[in-house]
This record gives structure tokens, sequence and C-alpha cells, in this order.
């Protein structure tokens, strides 16, 4: 194995583990938000977790944590597993993903139903609790997706996932 190689292996290595870590916290998150409301949310169970300060800053690592596993992953992630392949990347995001897609390891439609997820989050969620609750049951009922996503490129790059302490 070649010392390039071994940059990228690092680096790909480096990615999941930070990618991991932001699904663990949104799972978490998750969790912690299912022992006091209903999940998906509704209305009422959404307006009672408005009304509590810890409940809210847990949705708002949901969202921030998912934010950055989707950003990471469509950034950093899929072309550190390109180059660790022997890929070109230098190529439009659209043909990364195509390429990834022949690899089973994504679905084109769904990441850009993923960054769509992730562009509303964009706008000021803060100021439309219909919006923000929308946002939060896209999240639950999608996170599994961000996680598959990692499972298939560490089987495709025979990297083991780490624990986390």
């Amino acid at each position: 194995m070649g010392s390039q190689t071994l940059v990228y292996e690092a680096k790909l290595r480096h990615l999941l583990k930070e990618i991991d870590t932001h699904l663990l916290r949104v799972n978490i998150a998750f969790s912690e938000l299912a022992a006091r409301h209903e999940i998906p949310f509704n209305i009422a169970s959404f307006t009672r977790l408005l009304s509590n300060n810890m409940d809210v800053a847990f949705a708002d690592q949901v969202i921030y944590r998912f934010s950055k596993a989707q950003d990471s992953m469509g950034a950093k992630l899929f072309k550190a597993f390109l180059l660790y392949q022997g890929e070109n990347i230098d190529k439009p995001f659209l043909d990364i993903l195509n390429s990834l897609e022949k690899l089973n390891v994504v679905n084109v439609d769904d990441w850009f139903e993923l960054r769509e997820i992730r562009n509303e989050i964009a706008h000021d969620y803060d100021k439309n609790a219909l919006l923000a609750m929308n946002i939060m049951n896209h999240i639950y009922q999608h996170r599994g997706q961000l996680s598959h996503i990692l499972t298939r490129l560490r089987q495709l790059s025979h990297i083991e996932e780490t624990s986390h302490e």
C-alpha cells in the first residue's frame, strides 16, 4: 500500500468517525425526546417540546448534527472514499453521486431528498414551529439512510466501525 493510499485511508477513517459521532448524537437526542414525546411529532407533542428548554436543546442537537453529518458526507466523505478507491474526483458532484450509486452506496434521488431536508434547516426554522416539526419528522424518518451509507462505505473500503467512548 503506497503512502498516498495511507493518507487517503486516514482521511476516510477520520471522516467516518466524525459522521458516526454526529449520527450517534442525533440518535441519543431522539431517544431523550422519545422518552417524553410522541415521535413522529404531531402539533400537540411538538408544542409540548417547545415549552421545555431542555427538549428544545435536544431538538437543536438533532437538527445541527443531522445537518453536519449530511454536509460532511456530501462535501468530504464521498470524495475521500472515491480517492481511497483510486478514482478521479475532478468531476461534477452529480457524477460523484452516480459513481456511488453504481456501487450501491447511495441512491441519487434519495440523496437529493436528504439534501432538501438539509436546505430546509438552513431557513430560519426557529420562527416557524410547523416547519421545525416537519424537519424533525423528516430527520427522524430518514436518519437511517445516512447510517446505511456509512455502513456501505465501510464494507467497500474494509474499514471497521470504531467504538464510541
